[in-house]
């Protein structure tokens, strides 16, 4: 199944993002650190033009953090770029973001660096509500599961002369990349409505099967003879009890659960992507 999910408001939010550009200083891109490159929108690239941008690589303590080392190593090494890492065990912090951005500025803009506004941009549902409620000290974002909670822009203070504005996650209009789709979709952050959990949880069972299969023996203690995604999910499905009351596999109900247990880190640490050698 084709993966194609973009909202009337995010078409909005793409024309509001492209007049807020010509005011802001630098842009700060949330990446979800389990798959940098699926999570990277090419629009919001295309928007932000030339300015400077901060990089960060949110839900890291998710991600495994050898291959989240090499990814940050990767976009520092890109012109007008500073990469930071977050995660719950290390949430990124104002003085580091504040400092990010006047070390960008300092390279280009150095008359900008006493006083500046930046703008957080990103896919639905990598951490950015969470991100601007760390740096504002204060629950100013709506947080949730759910992709797209976010649907308006909203300006913080960060210190004297220093601002941030909020933006709604964004997707682009054509997903090309259908096995990034499908990442982003086990990821959680491209909506249910737009393609169901068994076809996520299959394709979801195909990669795990093929690139952590130590994970899903831990978990589920996992027979060898296990190969087939469907074979997966009836496990995962014995395992859980996502049963019917007359003992048969209730495959939609498996399909949550594995995709639930992988986003919430139950599985482990899972980096999806590699940077590019």
């Amino acid at each position: 199944m084709s993966i194609s999910w973009y909202p009337g408001h995010m078409h909005k939010a793409s024309k509001e993002l492209v007049k807020l550009m010509r005011s802001v200083d630098a842009v700060i891109e949330v990446l979800d650190a389990r798959a940098p490159q699926a999570s990277c929108n090419p629009l919001l690239s295309d928007i932000r033009k030339q300015l400077p941008c901060i990089k960060i690589l949110n839900k890291a303590d998710l991600a495994e953090a050898q291959t989240t080392d090499a990814w940050q190593d990767h976009f520092n090494t890109l012109k007008q770029t500073i990469c930071l890492t977050s995660g719950s065990n290390k949430l990124v912090d104002k003085s580091q973001l504040i400092d990010a951005a006047e070390r960008l500025l300092a390279r280009d803009k150095p008359a900008n660096m006493a006083k500046f506004e930046l703008a957080i941009i990103g896919i639905p549902n990598v951490g950015k509500s969470t991100l601007l409620n760390i740096l504002a000290d204060r629950k100013l974002a709506r947080t949730g599961n759910e992709p797209a909670v976010t649907r308006s822009q909203q300006r913080i203070k960060l210190a004297d002369n220093k601002y941030l504005v909020d933006t709604p996650g964004m997707m682009w209009p054509k997903l090309e990349d259908q096995a990034g789709a499908y990442k982003l979709a086990m990821l959680g952050s491209i909506r249910n409505t737009a393609v169901s959990a068994d076809d996520i949880a299959w394709f979801a069972a195909e990669l795990l099967l093929s690139e952590f299969r130590d994970r899903l023996v831990h978990r589920y203690d996992l027979a060898g003879s296990v190969q087939a995604p469907q074979q997966l999910l009836e496990q995962v499905a014995e395992i859980r009890g996502c049963l019917t009351k007359g003992g048969k596999v209730d495959f939609n109900k498996a399909s949550e659960a594995l995709l639930n247990d992988m986003r919430s880190g139950k599985l482990g640490q899972l980096s999806l992507e590699r940077p590019p050698v």
